[in-house]
C-alpha cells in the first residue's frame, strides 16, 4: 500500500486549519524564529566538536528551548536524522528543553521514518514511560500525539510497528492488542514479525488458546466493516509460536491441528517447524512418527541445524533406541553441525538408560573438555548406573566432585539413590554424612529416605535406632 493512501485511511483529510499543529510555524514571534533558525544553522553548518558548545552560548530564555522550537528544529534537520537524535538528547542531557510529548513525536517520526529502529524505539519506551495513560488498555498518549504529528512530519507507518514492538518490549499485552485492533480498523497492519511477536506475548500472558484467537483476528478474520481490508500474511515463525504454546500445555493433538492448517496455507515449514513437531510427538510417545517427520526434512532439503539434531537423538535415547541415537549424532558430525552441550547429554542419558556406563563415562569426558557442567538429569543417570554395578564409592567420589570442583547442585533423587546404596551396602555412617550433605543443599530427608535408613539399620540388627527413626519420622507427619 503506499504511503499516500495509508496517510488517506489512518488520517482522513481535514477540514481548513486554522492554525498549524506547531505553534512556531505562523505565530511563533520573530524572536523565536530566530533563535530556532540561529540553532538549525549551527547544526547544519558548524564541525560537530563546536556545535555543542555554540548551541549552549545562545542566547535564549532562561527555560532554554521551547518544546515547539526543538520540534523544529528537529524538523529542519531531519534530513540528517542522527544529528537530530544528537541534538534531541542533548537538550535533555542538559536541560535545555522540557520536552513535551509533541516534541516527543516529533524526534519519533524522523527516526522511524529513517529506519533508525533502535533510536527510535528507546525513546518510545521512554515517552511511554514519561506520558502514562489513565488506564492500562488504553493506547498510549504518545499514540495519540503520533497520529496528530503524521502529517506534518511526512512520517512513515514503521512508526506504529515500532511503537506496538516498545510495548510489547514493556510486556503491555492489553495496549498492544488495543493497538493493533485500531490500526486493523483502516486497513492497515504491522510487519509480520510484530503481529508474531504479540501473538507470543499474548500466548504467554493469557494461555495458548487466547493466543491462536489473537493468530486468528489477525490473520484469518476479515473485518466486514473496511472496504477493500488486506491482511498480512502468515509466516512459519507465526505457526512456530503457536505451536511451542500447545506444546507447553502438553496438547499435541493442537500440535498437529497448526501443523495442518501451515500446511494448508501453503507455508513452509522450517528447521524450527520441524523440530517443535517431532519434539510434541516424542513427547507423546510416537517416536516412529517423530523419525518420520526427520526423513522429510532430509527429503525437502530443509537444512537441519543443532536443535534438529538434538531433538531427534533425544527422542530416539529416549526411547533406548541409542544405535538409531548413535547413527544420527555420526551424521551430525560429518555434516559439520555443531555438537552441543545438548546432544552429548542426550547421549549419556541414552546409554545410561541401557547400563553403558563406560560409553556414558567417555561422553562426559568430551562433555568437560567442551567446558561445560552437567545438567541435574545427567548427574543423577551416570550415579544410578554406578550404583546399580555396585561402583557406589565411585559414584559418591563423582558427585562430591562435582559440588566442590563445578558447583553443581545435585538434584534430591541423586542424593537418594547414593542413601539407598551406600545402606544396601551397610555403610550406614557413610549414608548419614551423605544425608548431612543433602540437607545442607536445602533438602528435607522424606519418608522414603527415613524408611531406607530404617531397613538399613535393621539388616545390621541395630533396633534401638530403628526405632528412634521410625519415632522422629511420626512426629515429622503429624501436625503441630
Amino acid at each position: 500500500m503506499s504511503l499516500f493512501s495509508i496517510r488517506t485511511l489512518l488520517f482522513p483529510a481535514p477540514h481548513p486549519i486554522r492554525q498549524s499543529f506547531f505553534p512556531f510555524s505562523s505565530s511563533t514571534s520573530p524572536p523565536d524564529q530566530n533563535l530556532v533558525s540561529l540553532a538549525v544553522s549551527i547544526l547544519k553548518h558548524h564541525r560537530s566538536k563546536s556545535r555543542w558548545s555554540h548551541l549552549r552560548s545562545l542566547p535564549k530564555p532562561y527555560t532554554g528551548f521551547t518544546p515547539s522550537q526543538a520540534s523544529e528544529i528537529i524538523l529542519q534537520v531531519r534530513n540528517k536524522p542522527r544529528l537530530a537524535h544528537t541534538f534531541f538528547l542533548f537538550t535533555i542531557r542538559h536541560s535545555l528543553c522540557s520536552h513535551s510529548i509533541s516534541s516527543y513525536a516529533t524526534i519519533i517520526h524522523v527516526l522511524s521514518r529513517s529506519r533508525l529502529k533502535p533510536q527510535a524505539s528507546a525513546l518510545k519506551k521512554s515517552a511511554i514511560c514519561k506520558f502514562p495513560g489513565q488506564h492500562s488498555s488504553d493506547p498510549p498518549p504518545i499514540f495519540k500525539a503520533l497520529v496528530r504529528s503524521y502529517r506534518q512530519c511526512d512520517s512513515a507507518p514503521f512508526v506504529f510497528d515500532l511503537l506496538i514492538d516498545a510495548c510489547l518490549d514493556s510486556k503491555r499485552t492489553d495496549q498492544s492488542v488495543e493497538l493493533l485492533r485500531i490500526l486493523k480498523s483502516k486497513n492497515l497492519y504491522p510487519d509480520v514479525s510484530t503481529c508474531n511477536s504479540l501473538i507470543k506475548l499474548v500466548s504467554k500472558t493469557r494461555g495458548c488458546f487466547a493466543g491462536y484467537d489473537m493468530y486468528r483476528e489477525i490473520f484469518i478474520c476479515r473485518d466486514e466493516n473496511v472496504k477493500g481490508a488486506k491482511r498480512v500474511a502468515p509466516n512459519a515463525h507465526t505457526y512456530n509460536v503457536l505451536m511451542v504454546g500447545f506444546h507447553r500445555e502438553g496438547l499435541v493433538d493442537k500440535v498437529e491441528e497448526v501443523w495442518s492448517e501451515m500446511v494448508a496455507m501453503n507455508c513452509d515449514p522450517n528447521a524450527y517447524s520441524y523440530s517443535v513437531m517431532m519434539s510434541a510427538l516424542i513427547d507423546d510417545g510416537r517416536v516412529e512418527g517423530a523419525m518420520r517427520i526427520w526423513e522429510e526434512t532430509g527429503e525437502r532439503g530443509v537444512e537441519r541445524d543443532p536443535v534438529s539434531y538434538n531433538t531427534v537423538i533425544g527422542g530416539l535415547c529416549g526411547a533406548g533406541k541409542i544405535e538409531r541415537a548413535e547413527e544420527i549424532f555420526r551424521e551430525m558430525v560429518m555434516s559439520g553441525v555443531e555438537t552441543t552441550c545438548t546432544t552429548l547429554e542426550h547421549l549419556i542419558i541414552g546409554h545410561c538408560k541401557m547400563e553403558n556406563l563406560e560409553s556414558a563415562l567417555l561422553l562426559y569426558q568430551d562433555l568437560c573438555r567442551n567446558g561445560a557442567k552437567p545438567e541435574g538429569e545427567t548427574v543423577n543417570a551416570l550415579v544410578r548406573v554406578f550404583c546399580n554395578k555396585g561402583r557406589v564409592s565411585e559414584a559418591l567420589e563423582f558427585v562430591r566432585s562435582l559440588v566442590k570442583k563445578h558447583g553443581v547442585v545435585p538434584m534430591e533423587k541423586t542424593y537418594e539413590t547414593l542413601i539407598n546404596a551406600l545402606c544396601r551396602e551397610g555403610e550406614m555412617e557413610e549414608a548419614l554424612r551423605v544425608q548431612v550433605e543433602m540437607v545442607g543443599k536445602g533438602y528435607e530427608a522424606n519418608k522414603e529416605i527415613y524408611n531406607t535408613f530404617i531397613d538399613g539399620f535393621l539388616r545390621q540388627g541395630n533396633k534401638e535406632m530403628a526405632e528412634r527413626l521410625k519415632n522422629e519420622m511420626l512426629q515429622l507427619k503429624s501436625p503441630l
